[in-house]
């Protein structure tokens, strides 16, 4: 198993993008979660907003450089790679890597869930431990200060979690997850944004159909007035990324 180190990177906007597959990525997760020696490593499924947001957050942009693993998590980044690199890049969806990791791990996989509104992610755990067999290492709501940070995150710690999803909006939960790394020492943590809601079922699953062309995102925007504010987010990212293909990339 090569290490991302070892797999072709390219960077979009400052920000890294692995080179690599969902099955790759799995892999990648597992060979961390269950043969290498424990250690914590951070994974971000970059999407859109997210560089967007960087922007104006340099310390979000620190927290995704500094991930151990970044994978396209939907069309416009592979589009963004395909315009400004000239590489193309594989899709890995949080919610993809998620369920394949449970999937494929079952009852030897302990998770930990962290985010969403209280009660969401008691049932998202119940819900992934009957379809997949999986272990409830624990579960805690998202609802929760800054101050209380170390306190949640000696809880994953305790928890002895192989897999902990961190779903408390973009920019919070990857900088969760990498500040507190060597806290709550867990061999994967992975920013899921909407995964827990997934879960629960208290969101819905964007159809095949438009996962398989990829424009799931538009599907949500059009369906759920709550998303109708990032639609301009999502225009923005074009001409971001016309703009810098026009500079010849970076």
């Amino acid at each position: 198993m090569s290490s991302p180190a070892l797999r072709q990177r390219i960077t979009l906007f400052d920000l890294p993008l692995d080179v690599i597959s969902l099955s790759q990525t799995l892999d990648q997760l597992g060979e961390w979660m269950f043969h290498a020696p424990r250690a914590t490593h951070t994974v971000v499924t970059l999407n859109p907003e997210f560089i967007v947001q960087s922007r104006t957050q340099p310390e979000f942009v620190k927290v995704m450089q500094q991930a151990d693993l970044v994978t396209a998590d939907g069309v416009g980044i592979v589009y963004a790679a395909r315009q400004i690199a000239r590489v193309d890049v594989p899709r890995a969806p949080g919610m993809d890597i998620t369920r394949g990791l449970m999937a494929r791990h079952g009852p030897d996989l302990r998770v930990f869930f962290l985010g969403a509104k209280p009660g969401v992610a008691e049932q998202a755990a119940q819900n992934a431990a009957q379809q997949y067999g999986v272990q409830v290492a624990g579960v805690h709501h998202g609802y929760f200060k800054p101050d209380e940070d170390q306190r949640v995150a000696e809880l994953v710690r305790d928890s002895g979690a192989h897999l902990l999803l961190t779903g408390m909006g973009s920019g919070r939960q990857e900088t969760f997850n990498q500040y507190w790394r060597q806290v709550h020492n867990t061999p994967v943590a992975i920013g899921c944004g909407g995964v827990i809601d997934v879960l629960a079922g208290t969101a819905q699953l964007a159809p095949e159909w438009t996962r398989k062309m990829g424009v799931e995102f538009i599907w949500r925007i059009a369906g759920d007035r709550s998303r109708w504010g990032r639609a301009p987010k999502l225009a923005q990212f074009v001409a971001m990324v016309q703009a810098e293909k026009k500079r010849g990339g970076r």
